[in-house]
């Protein structure tokens, strides 16, 4: 422990990567609670892996440009959006089932990612850290950047709490209630593939998806209120990122494979402790 904090102290890419990982932690768990009740949890899978065909997208353009990073994460943003949108539309206007229309956009991206990463020449050498992320490679302007859409994520969702929650519910009588469910959908929609790039840098394509479930299920087996849900999932996100971020340091492990390791134990132990306890009750009242 001496020796992590003097670590700490001393470099500061370990402090750039506990923040953003803090930041990233804590709005994903604020927006996996919506991912969870509102069973989301395949589309944000969908997107998150999407990205990865955005990412060659961009990489085919913008390798070697002038502030290619940035091009090619916003180039990654817009693609995700589009597929996004094209997977509600899709849903919407056709007799498929939601998961088969996932489905099909999700190995679409990622086919048409193969083939843009083939087309960039020199440039398959980045592949894996948008795959698995490289948490503590965050460069300070990363950091800022990461910092502002996080903000700009995590405020309507507190502020549109009280609509997301009557939504995420019941989204009929919401409707009729006159919410407007489908600006709400297409909000989640836009704010998971915000939060699904900025973590891409941190955590890789292939873990951000547990970043927005594991969070908010494991708090949906504790809590019996969504206020105690969304504080509970917070600090789910926030507690194994820290912990996962000291077991990297230790083992030298990849930091995302080691944060979601410890997301999923955390979610395991709780998972039993709840059956364990509904056997107990069941066999002595």
């Amino acid at each position: 422990m001496t020796q992590l904090l003097h670590d700490i102290m001393v470099y500061d890419f370990w402090r750039r990567a506990i923040a953003g990982g803090l930041i990233i932690a804590a709005v994903c768990s604020l927006l996996s609670v919506y991912v969870v009740l509102k069973r989301m949890a395949f589309i944000g899978q969908g997107i998150s892996h999407s990205a990865f065909g955005g990412i060659a997208l961009g990489a085919w353009l913008f390798a070697g440009t002038a502030a290619a990073d940035a091009k090619i994460y916003a180039t990654a943003l817009i693609f995700c959006l589009v597929v996004a949108f094209l997977i509600a539309a899709t849903t919407h206007h056709s007799n498929l089932a939601g998961d088969s229309v996932i489905g099909i956009f999700f190995v679409v991206s990622m086919a048409a990612g193969v083939i843009f990463f083939k087309l960039t020449p020199g440039y398959n050498r980045d592949l894996y850290s948008y795959l698995f992320g490289s948490i503590v490679a965050l460069t300070g302007r990363e950091l800022v950047v990461i910092s502002v859409l996080g903000a700009a994520v995590a405020l309507p969702l507190l502020l549109l709490q009280k609509e997301l929650l009557y939504y995420a519910f019941d989204e009929d009588m919401a409707a009729v209630s006159g919410i407007p469910v489908r600006f709400l959908h297409y909000f989640l929609l836009v704010t998971l593939s915000l939060m699904i790039i900025v973590s891409v840098r941190m955590v890789g394509i292939i873990l951000v998806s547990a970043f927005l479930i594991l969070p908010g299920a494991t708090a949906q087996l504790v809590a019996r209120r969504f206020r105690w849900m969304v504080i509970l999932s917070v600090v789910a996100g926030v507690t194994t990122t820290i912990a996962g971020l000291g077991i990297s340091w230790a083992t030298d492990w990849p930091t995302g494979a080691a944060i979601v390791v410890v997301q999923f134990a955390v979610f395991s132990a709780l998972l039993l402790a709840r059956r364990a306890k509904g056997a107990i009750s069941a066999r002595y009242g």
